[in-house]
């Protein structure tokens, strides 16, 4: 007895819930409502905020040597998009996923003489020219426009922290002896740092070299930049 009413309730429910929502579902179908979703409305609100890049600033001067023992500035890189990062070879933890993002990233670009790559170490005292070009060799790097960069250690560390505000440090406590961020930087063809927006619309600055959405996001920037 109390069965059947349990399924007279649910049915007595099902048609309300009918009469109520159906003709407004067909409604916003005639309306064509339905391909308005929140989350289509995002979807094309985050498309839009990648074509504007926000332009952060000048990137801070550097003046290094490469794995071949030639000097590198940033009037190296004028008139090309780059990626920098900074990392150093024997590092145990965070760098060797960041090479591989950056061999992700070199693929995609590779052969194009307006996109590049510097990779600067913050341990200088070990990673001379020589080391970071066997570094290179391992890796398997193929891009003229992929520059190591070694130099005077405070420089390094100073251009780390108070030039991009990426932090690079010494920690005898970590594996490694040094500790630094996994973040990239992108720089435009004026030399401008540039980066997209959050889904809270403030500048993200730099991408995360350790994300393969960070990685996606930074080819997507690159591309644009190439095309301004």
């Amino acid at each position: 007895m109390f069965k059947n009413k349990s399924y007279i309730g649910i049915a007595f429910i099902v048609l309300i819930f009918g009469i109520y929502a159906v003709p407004k579902i067909v409604s916003r179908i005639q309306n064509s409502d339905v391909v308005k979703a929140d989350r289509l409305d995002k979807l094309s609100s985050d498309s839009n905020a990648e074509v504007a890049l926000e332009k952060i600033g000048p990137a801070p001067k550097f003046d290094l040597i490469n794995q071949d023992g030639k000097k590198i500035t940033n009037e190296t890189y004028k008139g090309k998009v780059y990626v920098l990062e900074f990392f150093f070879t024997t590092c145990p933890s965070i760098c060797p996923k960041m090479n591989q993002s950056m061999l992700i990233i070199e693929k995609k670009f590779f052969g194009n003489p307006n996109f590049g790559i510097v990779s600067i170490t913050i341990d200088p005292m070990h990673d001379t020219p020589e080391v970071l070009k066997s570094h290179a060799e391992l890796l398997g790097v193929k891009s003229s426009n992929w520059n190591f960069l070694t130099g005077d250690r405070q420089t390094i560390f100073d251009l780390a922290n108070k030039g991009f505000n990426l932090y690079a440090g010494e920690n005898s406590k970590v594996n490694g002896g040094f500790e630094h961020s996994g973040m990239f930087a992108l720089i435009d063809k004026n030399g401008n740092i540039r980066c997209r927006k959050d889904e809270f619309r403030n500048p993200i600055l730099y991408y995360d070299g350790l994300d393969k959405k960070g990685v996606r996001d930074i080819q997507q920037d690159i591309s644009i930049l190439l095309a301004e």
